[in-house]
Formats: C-alpha cells, structure tokens, sequence
C-alpha cells in the first residue's frame, strides 16, 4: 500500500511539473507572437522575422505557394508588404496552442490588418520549435 500512494505521489508531481512547463512554454510562444504583432505595426519587418528561424529550412506556405528560407520569406513580406500603408496595425487571435512533442507547438489563429490600402484578414497555422533555448517558428502557413 505504501508503495503505491509513493507512486501515486509521484505521478502527481510529475503531472503538475508537466502542466505548468507547458504552460511556461505557451507564455514564451505568445511573448514571441506579441514582439511579431508590435514589429509588424510599426512597419518595422527585419524585427518581425526575428520570430522565425533563421535557416534555410524555414518554411512558409502562403496563396503564392511554398517559399523555402528566412531570407526569401524576409523578401517575400517586403515585396507584399512595402509601405507602413500596407504593413497596418496587426492584431491576432490565437485558437489554439497545443504541444507536438518535447520543444514543439503548432498555433492556430486569425490575423487582422487594419490598413489605409484595406484590411486584411485570414487564419493561419505556425509551427515552433525550441532552437538554442528560443522558441522559433520553423513553419507558416496562412491564407
């Protein structure tokens, strides 16, 4: 009997040491999210790609197809987004934000772009992952 209170104890721990990681994890993923909306509102697009992962790697799936790099992606938004008439006031609504495994979580939200040139507005999908102890994104989709 002793025994298994121990382990029930254990398990316990362990859950709740578990649920607040995430947690921990979840606040880093919106404070990284919160830098990108700021830096996009000011127009001020180098800042806004601090969120991805510098690499060519990094993946980004939008209505002109697959872009493939931080560097092409950076291009990307500079070519669609040229002018603080176009970039706007960001403003985001996360759905959801769950775990993949150990140092990933995918989010799902909508993006709003209040703008002089018109608003825009659409749904995404990110991917993080926990690269050298920072939460990056290694894949975007959004339409």
């Amino acid at each position: 009997m002793k025994n298994l209170v121990i382990v029930l104890c254990m398990l316990s721990i362990f859950n709740s040491y578990s649920q607040s990681n995430e947690e921990a994890d979840k606040k880093a993923i919106q404070k990284v999210l919160k830098k990108q909306r700021m830096a996009w509102s000011e127009n001020n697009l180098e800042e806004f790609m601090e969120g991805y992962w510098k690499s060519d790697s990094l993946k980004f799936y939008g209505l002109n197809g697959l872009t493939y790099g931080w560097e092409n992606t950076l291009e990307h938004y500079q070519k669609a987004y040229p002018t603080k008439n176009h970039t706007g006031k960001l403003s985001f609504k996360i759905n959801d934000i769950s775990k993949i495994n150990e140092g990933a979580y995918y989010v799902l939200g909508e993006y709003h772009i209040k703008r002089e040139v018109g608003n825009a507005d659409g749904i995404f999908m990110i991917i993080f992952k926990k690269i050298n102890g920072d939460w990056k994104i290694i894949a975007d989709t959004s339409s």
